[in-house]
């Protein structure tokens, strides 16, 4: 039986490229968090916006990705049901990032 020979979506290397040089910055940054923690130098707290929003562009680019592996290739009589379920997950991954975010800028202001 041969396989279908199906063309990736335009979004899909864009998305990994993202996802990968935020993951980069991401753990670059928290390198150079410990570094400065080591060497006892305070910390400016708009540095932190740096981890910040590499890993709100990580999460963005997984939850695109997985939009194009869900969505996008469901075939149109369960799209509506794979798009339903599709925002609630995005919505909750969005939201514990937000949770996350908004506990740690509490903690440095306490």
């Amino acid at each position: 039986m041969r396989q279908l020979e199906r063309t990736p979506h335009p979004l899909r290397k864009p998305l990994l490229i993202l996802e990968f040089a935020a993951l980069a910055l991401l753990l670059a940054s928290m390198a150079w968090f410990s570094g400065r923690a080591e060497e006892g130098a305070a910390l400016s707290p708009v540095w932190l916006l740096i981890p910040a929003f590499a890993s709100l562009a990580v999460f963005c680019s997984f939850i695109g990705l997985m939009y194009l592996r869900w969505v996008a290739a469901a075939q149109a009589d369960s799209k509506t049901r794979h798009k339903i379920v599709f925002s609630l997950l995005a919505i909750t991954l969005i939201g514990v990032w937000l949770y996350g975010i908004v506990n740690t800028w509490i903690s440095l202001n306490a």
